[in-house]
């Protein structure tokens, strides 16, 4: 009877001490699950207007040839319109203009590659435009017109220009306009050559903004060439930005409404055409 109790207190010995045993590695499993780091969050991309105000400037692509939008003075300085009013608008959102200049038909490379973070140079706002890049609202309106050699008698209107070479930047949205009228397109890389070509008999036309012709002819009266026909429909200019710049695009209209309500936009405008070209 002693034998049997004895065989048996020795079997629940045993059985306790292998519970025991078990314990721990079960309890080591669960440390390890419990205690492993947590996988780090991946940081979010800065927003270009946050990257703008952390760097302290704005970069801005501009032609710098194009009087009286964006061109230098008599001393070497850039100046004109779009200057004065995205130097405004920079100001407004609290950080420093930085010009680039380059070419119009390198503008939009220049903006895909990241060398600017914006365009001011009177970019005409279009659907085709609308869906590669993000715009401001316009602060520019401007009507395109026809130009020909003053000695020329037999261009009357855009319907006259089919078959005539007309000297036009290749992307601009008046390029559109002597193509849709059966144009040939010479490509020049700004106002000024195309005017250079045109006074020199090189081109039949060229179709250009109103604002601008009407500024180079009051600054040089005597260049040979004359305005003979206004398109119908009005062109809204805004600037320029990559796809999903939105808080930066944001920042540019809240700045804007803040200048056409205190009067700075107009009065920019007038400084530059006695008259209010933003609206």
């Amino acid at each position: 009877m002693k034998k049997q109790i004895f065989t048996a207190f020795v079997s629940t010995l045993v059985f306790a001490l292998a519970g025991c045993g078990a314990a721990p590695s079960n309890e080591s499993h669960q440390n390890h699950q419990t205690s492993a780091p947590a996988q780090a969050e991946a940081p979010k991309e800065q927003n270009l207007l946050d990257k703008v105000k952390t760097d302290g400037k704005l970069l801005i692509g501009t032609e710098g040839t194009y009087a009286p939008f964006t061109f230098h003075d008599t001393t070497g300085k850039l100046t004109g319109y779009d200057v004065d009013v995205v130097t405004e608008v920079a100001k407004r959102i609290g950080v420093e203009p930085v010009f680039q200049e380059t070419q119009w038909d390198a503008m939009f490379a220049g903006l895909d590659s990241k060398r600017f973070d914006v365009v001011a140079n009177q970019v005409g706002i279009r659907p085709d435009r609308q869906e590669k890049y993000d715009f401001s609202k316009a602060y520019t309106v401007s009507t395109a017109v026809l130009v020909t050699h003053k000695d020329n008698t037999s261009v009357k209107g855009f319907e006259d220009i089919k078959g005539l070479k007309a000297a036009q930047t290749l992307t601009s949205n008046l390029t559109d306009i002597a193509k849709k009228n059966g144009a040939e397109i010479v490509g020049v890389e700004g106002f000024n050559q195309a005017i250079d070509l045109l006074v020199s008999k090189r081109v039949d036309i060229t179709i250009n903004d109103g604002l601008s012709l009407l500024d180079f002819l009051k600054q040089k009266p005597d260049t040979p060439i004359k305005i003979v026909a206004k398109d119908p429909n009005v062109a809204e200019n805004g600037f320029m930005f990559r796809k999903g710049s939105k808080e930066l695009v944001d920042a540019f209209n809240s700045a804007l409404d803040e200048m056409s309500k205190d009067g700075t936009l107009k009065k920019i405008s007038e400084k530059w055409f006695g008259a209010d070209v933003s609206q």
